[in-house]
């Protein structure tokens, strides 16, 4: 957490660059990082890679930063004055898994990963929670808002739809989750 705080006050310009990350490193290896910052609980940028890493420090530097240029808030980036009232979360992801039957999608347990051509899009595990979703309603909403396919586009076959967990661990809260 101190290092995605301290990335993103000097992206911000709120203070000088961070010193290099220790040699240290934190073992283990997740199928992928999100970072996602709120202000007053409401959502300023959340991005992420779905890339094997066991480099978490420079993982995590790399998408704190990332998060500030989410293109949702162009118009109204997040700024150093903003920094005090910012939570930030990380997201560790696990390998993703295909998806054989909707029975096997537990709302507010996995994420999805929605794959069509060119098309992709995700939702982490969070997302269903918060909004009360089922299992269809998340598959459709991620199809249409995220993906730009139809609704029902996760029922093809030559759609890819593939489930996730995630570890969350939040600054604010000062508790990790599993979800």
């Amino acid at each position: 957490m101190a290092v995605a705080r301290s990335t993103i006050r000097a992206a911000t310009g709120d203070t000088a660059p961070p010193p290099p990350p220790s040699p240290e490193r934190i073992e283990g290896t997740c199928g992928g990082v999100f970072v996602t910052l709120k202000r007053s609980g409401e959502l300023r940028g959340c991005i992420g890679h779905f890339r094997e890493t066991t480099d978490l420090i420079d993982s995590v530097c790399d998408t704190a930063e990332a998060a500030l240029g989410d293109s949702r808030f162009a118009d109204n980036p997040v700024t150093a004055s903003e920094i005090g009232d910012l939570e930030i979360e990380i997201s560790l992801l696990s390998a993703r898994t295909p998806m054989k039957t909707i029975e096997e999608l537990t709302p507010g347990r996995h994420g999805v990963y929605i794959c069509r051509g060119h098309r992709s899009g995700c939702f982490l595990p969070k997302v269903a929670s918060e909004r009360g979703w089922s299992a269809e309603q998340f598959l459709s909403h991620c199809c249409t808002m995220k993906a730009g396919l139809d609704a029902d586009a996760w029922k093809d076959p030559a759609t890819q739809v593939q489930l996730f967990t995630a570890e969350v661990f939040s600054d604010r809260s000062g508790h990790i989750e599993r979800e």
